[in-house]
């Protein structure tokens, strides 16, 4: 049975239902859900509601600093404006901030792997295999092992965070987040009773997604949303993107966010992506090895990774239309792993870690997924241009961020239920509002937590202690999305 924790490490996906040996005797469902409801006892759920930032909690903006070790300095002052605009901004970029706080509080113990990164603008479209649009989490860089309150802790809190951003009251976020957790209850409930490999084909695409919006105005900005998404493609990216040179297209630099890479670099990115083929799917591989690499820049993107290297490759195919756009992103150890025991902790390759918690986690993905290293670096590799998109969280009102916070539950707990526990966490969460409650007290102390941090971080760009770019101070609580 795995024990709950209340300190700064976790076991290690002890209670899997998904692995080990074909010729074990197997746990019931029965039997899981009776040890997850035991561990009531041990980790009330009125517990999970607790926040007060203990004496010794280290300095937000220290630990800051300390993520930047390693990244492009002169990348630096783009990261911290864009945390900087505003608290949500700031939460976005401090997943090391939160893995900090929430692994010291009670957990049960139950560890499936978790996106590690769960905020509300993580989730989000892309094109399945077959090219249809669907929704789901959308990114893996801090995918681990690990509690899985911790993924809801970081998702509840965003949602506050994002509700008073955008005017809501404190009852109306209160309704958001208990609509998250309720729906994350209701849909681990459902998965623990569903066949394993069940578990594995549940998706959520755009047509089911409108209908499970309840308001106009989400409905709306689904649709809004997906129709923008489509546009999303290689091929309506070259004239965005490329411009023609001696009969060549090359990509367009835009200084600081896109920038050409030296010619060593370029060669040694495109032996990186010689070896990347490797990686893929047999298929995948023979469909992709048909593409030459035509030009290759570096692009910042996001927050949490901007100053980490990040390009794009331009590869085309029989025809100047016919063009690939795949994105290499660097990856380093998980913000998670300090946190958690056992051999889950280590992993030879970052990137192949994203990649293959990635496909545990989304109910299809990317077929191009795969990974690589230069220069001693590890990196991931995905397409750049299939189809992505999300929900402004700027233009939605409070009915449709209630109405928004359930489906991004709903999915959370697909993904949790995808790798193991589903049946613990079920017997856990139980079929009353008490988690749902818990959680609301624990979001609105953490939004109040993260709007001082983000205040700390402000008076150390004032004082110079951080440098930010020009204007950033001026361009506070102006967006939820950076420029990618």
């Amino acid at each position: 049975m795995v024990k709950p924790s209340s300190s700064h490490t976790v076991l290690a996906s002890a209670d899997s239902e998904a692995f080990g040996s074909l010729r074990r005797r197997p746990t019931s469902r029965d039997e899981r859900y009776a040890m997850g409801r035991a561990l009531r006892r041990q980790v009330p759920r009125k517990q999970l509601g607790e926040w007060i930032p203990p004496a010794d909690r280290p300095d937000p903006v220290q630990l800051v600093m300390t993520s930047h070790e390693g990244r492009l300095d002169w990348l630096i002052p783009v990261r911290v404006a864009r945390m900087v605009s505003s608290p949500y901004g700031f939460l976005r970029g401090t997943a090391i901030v939160m893995a900090e706080d929430v692994a010291r509080l009670p957990s049960t113990g139950i560890t499936p792997v978790i996106c590690g990164d769960a905020h509300l603008g993580n989730f989000g479209f892309y094109a399945s295999p077959e090219g249809e649009l669907v929704i789901d989490l959308n990114d893996f860089d801090e995918a681990h092992p690990g509690s899985w309150e911790w993924d809801l802790r970081r998702l509840v809190a965003s949602i506050w965070v994002a509700g008073r951003q955008n005017g809501s009251s404190e009852e109306q976020c209160h309704a958001a987040v208990a609509s998250c957790v309720a729906a994350y209850r209701a849909e681990v409930q459902f998965l623990a009773e569903q066949p394993l490999l069940m578990r594995s084909y549940n998706r959520l695409d755009v047509g089911r997604l409108h209908e499970t919006a309840t308001e106009k105005s989400l409905r709306e900005e689904i649709a809004r949303s997906a129709k923008r998404a489509r546009t999303r493609t290689s091929d309506r990216a070259l004239p965005r993107f490329t411009y023609e040179h001696e009969g060549s297209r090359r990509i367009i630099e835009e200084p600081p966010l896109i920038t050409r890479v030296t010619d060593v670099d370029a060669e040694q990115i495109g032996e990186a992506l010689d070896d990347y083929l490797a990686t893929l799917a047999p298929h995948w591989r023979r469909a992709l090895g048909g593409y030459t690499l035509v030009d290759i820049a570096h692009k910042v993107v996001g927050v949490g990774s901007v100053g980490l290297r990040a390009y794009v490759a331009l590869l085309e195919g029989s025809s100047p239309d016919d063009v690939v756009f795949l994105q290499m992103k660097q990856a380093r150890r998980s913000v998670l792993a300090q946190y958690v025991h056992g051999e889950s902790a280590w992993h030879a390759h970052q990137g192949q870690r994203v990649v293959e918690y990635q496909q545990a986690l989304q109910t299809v993905s990317d077929p191009l997924l795969g990974w690589t290293t230069v220069d001693g670096r590890q990196y991931y590799v995905r397409q750049f241009r299939n189809m992505k998109g999300t929900i402004p969280l700027d233009s939605i009102d409070a009915a449709a961020l209630t109405d928004y916070a359930g489906i991004v539950g709903h999915l959370l707990a697909k993904g949790h239920s995808r790798t193991s526990g589903a049946s613990m966490i079920a017997g856990y969460a139980g079929s009353s509002d008490k988690l749902d409650l818990a959680m609301c007290r624990f979001a609105r102390a953490y939004a109040d937590q993260t709007e001082a941090d983000h205040a700390a971080l402000v008076r150390a760009v004032r004082s110079g202690r951080l440098p930010a770019t020009d204007g950033a101070l001026d361009q506070m609580g102006s967006a939820f999305r950076p420029t990618a």
